[in-house]
């Protein structure tokens, strides 16, 4: 199986495994009355085991992705995650119940990875490849 052209990955770096279970969404930015942001949802996805989620949006060029108008172009983006549930398993609060990230894609062709690396207090991001 081919990935999407958005993957994301989890890892709970206070426990030093990945975060399964987590609540993933992808947004597209849009340009509303009067100049306001608006961000709608383009895609949705749930971390597997070993805390990815590489299927958020079908394969680039895909029947499917075509069919379900999941064309990822140039433009911004924001990945929220979604990590309360997750800490609330496993016995633990958290302070960020959402981590929402905006990017943008200058290039529709590259792959985009999102890791994010969490504990209940704190969390980092970076491109990945």
């Amino acid at each position: 199986m081919s990935k999407g052209p958005i993957t994301c990955h989890v890892l709970d770096v206070s426990l030093g495994r990945p975060a399964e279970g987590v609540e993933v969404n992808i947004q597209i930015h849009q340009k509303g009355q009067r100049n306001v942001d608006i961000f709608s949802p383009f895609a949705h996805g749930v971390t597997d085991a070993d805390g990815r989620c590489l299927n958020l949006l079908p394969p680039r060029g895909s029947d499917e992705a075509r069919l379900q108008n999941k064309q990822v172009g140039a433009g911004t983006y924001k990945i929220v995650f979604k990590p309360k549930e997750y800490f609330e398993k496993t016995g633990r609060k958290c302070f960020y119940p959402w981590v929402e990230i905006t990017f943008e894609i200058e290039n529709p062709e590259e792959h985009y990875h999102i890791p994010l690396l969490i504990s209940p207090y704190s969390f980092t991001t970076y491109r990945g490849s």
